[in-house]
């Protein structure tokens, strides 16, 4: 992908760190590879606020609609992770880690405009975060929330897909997986280098070769403590 065209120096580590550079709609469509994709092309929207739900929650709404607001929510969590760690490099950082880093956060920002722009005036608003359980100090901390994050992605990418009726949307959310799956290697692979971590017994079943799975009802209790705002996943569809 196109690299951000400016840096800015960091005192505690000495490294320059890439800015985001701006991330224009064609330039994150022709990536996702999903210029077909238009507003006409979404279901209705569900997203208004459900009267049975506290107050300030957000509802994902239903049908595919509600699946691309549940993935656009997993979106914006790992880009202001990663956005957070690029501005914070943790303690003793290497230069290869960095580049590593900031360029999952320039994904993330890609996949997380992709779907504000697509979702139009059916898109969630953009949620608060809690990143109090994370030392951004302390390289294993950072690495271990970012191999959650990944895994947790890839997994809710994988339950995800087979909800989805437009085959447009199943395709991209194919194309972005295999993106997030990239990620979450490359991340065990810097705590375990060469070693079988990157894909680990773990996420990966050694019998049958397949990657976790997991539902939007398994996904959203493990992203919620990240995530300020509540979120209700109750219209998404099950099956």
């Amino acid at each position: 992908m196109k690299k951000p065209t400016s840096t800015a120096p960091d005192k505690a580590s000495g490294l320059e760190i890439p800015t985001v550079s701006p991330v224009g709609r064609r330039l994150f469509m022709r990536y996702a590879g999903a210029t077909a994709i238009s507003a006409t092309a979404l279901v209705e929207a569900c997203t208004m606020q459900d009267h049975n739900l506290p107050v300030g929650t957000v509802n994902l709404g239903s049908g595919d609609t509600g699946i691309l607001n549940y993935a656009y929510a997993l979106e914006q969590l790992e880009a202001a992770f990663y956005e957070r760690v690029a501005l914070n490099p943790y303690s003793g950082i290497t230069a290869a880690e960095l580049r590593l880093l900031v360029d999952i956060r320039d994904h993330e920002i890609v996949h997380r405009e992709f779907f504000k722009a697509a979702l139009g005036t059916n898109a969630i608003p953009a949620l608060t975060f809690n990143f109090g359980a994370v030392n951004f100090s302390s390289r294993e901390s950072v690495l271990q929330t970012a191999r959650t994050f990944e895994d947790l992605g890839v997994s809710a990418y994988n339950g995800a897909g087979r909800l989805l009726q437009n085959a447009q949307f199943l395709l991209l959310a194919g194309k972005i997986v295999s993106v997030e799956a990239r990620h979450a290697a490359a991340i065990r692979d810097v705590l375990m280098p060469k070693t079988a971590f990157f894909a680990g017994d773990d996420v990966v079943e050694p019998m049958t070769g397949l990657d976790v799975v997991r539902t939007p009802l398994q996904v959203l209790p493990l992203a919620q403590p990240f995530i300020s705002t509540p979120i209700s996943g109750a219209n998404l569809p099950t099956m």
